[in-house]
């Protein structure tokens, strides 16, 4: 499905956009609970439509992600089509722009990962002794007696 085809009132959409502006978060109460909700500019090769970001996808979507509406519904407001997920859908992150997702590119040309100080050292395993006749051989004196 692509925007040029959305229609107002229509239900069960599934489309993938990309978004293009995020606007202001919003904040509400409605019976005793807090929410909140902001309109973005979503767009695919055909066009342009509002959709409407509640409660966690309004801090989990970001400017440049490519998202996925499944069981989406198409409401209008003044005149505008605006898709929302609604109660029954579903709104997924395809693609971060600051995560960049290397699907077909062979693992000799992607960018090496800077781990940091995430690398476990020797200290952090006192069980752990690597067996003098070989570096390969690493054996766990707690069950190997």
């Amino acid at each position: 499905m692509q925007v040029k085809d959305l229609q107002a009132r229509q239900g069960k959409v599934e489309i993938v956009l990309e978004i293009a502006e995020k606007g202001e978060v919003r904040e509400f109460e409605k019976f005793g609970k807090k929410g909140k909700v902001c309109s973005c500019k979503a767009k695919d090769d055909t066009g342009n439509i509002i959709l409407s970001l509640w409660n966690e996808q309004v801090d989990k979507i970001k400017v440049g992600d490519k998202v996925k509406v499944t069981n989406g519904y198409v409401g209008e407001w003044q005149g505008e089509k605006q898709l929302s997920t609604g109660k029954f859908g579903t709104l997924e992150v395809l693609e971060a722009e600051d995560e960049p997702v290397y699907t077909n590119v062979p693992p000799e040309q992607r960018p090496e990962a800077d781990l940091g100080s995430e690398i476990p050292q020797m200290k952090d395993f006192p069980n752990l002794d690597v067996d003098e006749l070989s570096d390969d051989v690493v054996k766990d004196e707690e069950y190997i007696g």
